[in-house]
């Protein structure tokens, strides 16, 4: 099939990582794989960090379909719309408009909707997602979190689910050669969930002092001093700071480690568990959010309650102390994530769900 692809909040050519231009890159990987033609349509960033949008931002978006259809025009429509993570801050303000015109099935993954959202003035945009996730033909569910919530807004919405999935390719090559208590996290430096999630964090390791071991840190972002200071109880020596890393360095610091630790406050899902896995890393983090999507908890790592500093120290502990319980907890991370969450198996099921909605043999 001939796919337009669009990522509403930021565009896989964004310059900033993160784990949405990340997903929405293996999308795009997953689609090609499957042998469909896709092509990132628009670059458009519809993201609005308050409920007033700008006037620019809806001209450019007027401007922007305006655009795309003359192109359509000339090339022919492709056989459907596939609109990445349209949320209440991001909602996708092309795709179902040239979807109708055109008479193509509009597809969303990653679509998001909270009720508790309709209040402080975000009423438009709320109705906005839920309009999306009414036309479309299928939502690709990634998380059964967003599930519930896409159910509780249209009931009578196509769903399907999507497990997290990342390319495992890379680490297919890894042979992993863990040291004794290092650990390690991945993670940007942001204000918000990630530095609550560093401050978690080190509270934690600075009560684990008696046990030996050593955190590589990879990571960098606006955050960095805030980061910094939470763990400034911590001796120096204890800790390893690499910055930001390109992928291959990454891959080469979590090879080398035998414990994975994130809280994980606020993650969606979050691929770096995936990636930790991948590398044979048993990890260790708060049951919130979407971790346990990506964590199986007592098979690739533990996961702890929310917020319970104590229950979280002691996982470390026991992961530490107990070598044949981590050697097995490493090799069961990383068949878990090669043979279950791989770009080929993700593949196989996007293709299913868009050939069934589509019509296409």
């Amino acid at each position: 099939m001939k796919i337009a692809f669009y990522a509403p909040l930021k565009s896989p050519e964004h310059s900033v990582p993160s784990g949405d231009r990340l997903m929405a890159r293996q999308l795009l990987a997953a689609l090609g794989l499957a042998g469909h033609q896709v092509e990132v349509v628009s670059h458009l960033r519809a993201f609005s960090p308050s409920p007033d949008v700008p006037a620019e931002q809806e001209v450019a978006a007027k401007e922007e379909r305006a655009r795309i259809s003359a192109m359509w025009r000339q090339t022919g429509a492709p056989d459907l719309w596939f609109s990445y993570h349209p949320y209440y801050k991001a909602p996708d303000r092309l795709g179902p408009i040239l979807s109708r015109q055109a008479g193509i099935p509009y597809v969303t993954a990653e679509s998001s909707y909270s009720r508790r959202r309709d209040i402080g003035g975000w009423a438009l945009s709320q109705k906005a997602i839920v309009e999306g996730i009414r036309q479309a033909a299928v939502n690709i569910c990634l998380t059964d979190r967003d599930r519930a919530g896409l159910y509780e807004a249209v009931p009578e919405a196509r769903l399907e689910r999507l497990q997290p999935f990342i390319d495992v390719a890379p680490f297919r090559l890894l042979t992993p050669r863990p040291r004794a208590g290092r650990l390690a996290v991945v993670a940007m430096m942001r204000p918000g969930d990630k530095l609550s999630s560093y401050r978690c964090l080190a509270a934690v390791l600075a009560g684990l002092l008696d046990e030996a071991w050593t955190l590589d840190v990879v990571g960098d972002g606006p955050a960095r001093s805030e980061v910094a200071d939470a763990f400034s109880a911590i001796p120096p020596e204890r800790l390893v700071w690499h910055g930001e890393l390109p992928a291959e360095a990454v891959r080469a610091v979590l090879s080398s480690a035998s414990l994975y630790l994130w809280p994980g406050h606020g993650e969606a899902y979050g691929l770096s568990y995936l990636e930790a896995q991948a590398a044979g890393l048993p990890t260790i983090a708060e049951n919130v959010a979407g971790v346990s999507e990506v964590v199986s908890d007592g098979r690739s790592g533990i996961l702890v309650p929310g917020g319970d500093l104590a229950s979280y120290r002691r996982a470390i502990r026991q992961l530490l102390q107990e070598d044949e319980r981590r050697g097995r907890m490493s090799l069961a991370a990383r068949r878990f994530v090669l043979e279950e969450r791989s770009l080929e198996a993700a593949s196989q099921r996007l293709d299913a769900i868009l050939r069934d909605v589509s019509g296409a043999a």
